[in-house]
């Protein structure tokens, strides 16, 4: 997979552990939204990650800033992105397999490198479950289109699958 890297400030020593860490699980990073030490504005690095997932120029992204918090809000801003702030493994593997995250966002001041470096793997290797998690997906994708999500059901989110 082709996985869009980003990162403010806050992030580079973490980024360059998420690029050996991509590279180790056998995909190949893409480091378009990354600014170096120099201070720089987190939304100018996660909308060139989102905006390649979202256009299929890459498969997923990573995101890193201090919090998390600020790449996570701007990323979701791009239609059909799924941006998940996550905090260890466990919040990996179900932000991919129940709500099928295809960004990821890392807060670089709250955890170490090496926690960083298995919540990527953790997260590169999970795939979206599907299932029920399908119509809770689509569900999401009705308001990005500006439908109320309980217009989703069962059947509709069926039919759409078959």
């Amino acid at each position: 997979m082709k996985i869009a890297l980003g990162s403010d400030h806050r992030g580079t020593e973490a980024i360059r552990a998420i690029t050996d860490t991509v590279v180790s699980d056998g995909h190949i990073p893409d480091a378009m939204g990354v600014c170096g030490t120099r201070s720089c504005d987190y939304p100018d690095m996660a909308y060139p990650v989102a905006n390649a997932v979202a256009s299929g120029k890459a498969d997923r992204g990573i995101l890193v800033c201090g919090s998390g918090i600020g790449m996570s809000i701007a990323a979701n801003k791009v239609k059909g992105i799924r941006a998940a702030l996550v905090h260890d493994e466990v919040g990996a593997e179900v932000s991919r397999r129940h709500n099928d995250a295809n960004v990821l966002c890392i807060p670089a001041d709250m955890l170490g490198v090496r926690v960083i470096e298995r919540i990527v793997s953790a997260w590169l290797r999970t795939e979206f479950e599907g299932g029920r998690h399908d119509r809770r997906v689509q569900k999401i994708q009705a308001i990005e289109q500006g439908l109320d999500p309980s217009s989703i059901s069962a059947e509709s989110a069926a039919a759409v699958n078959e």
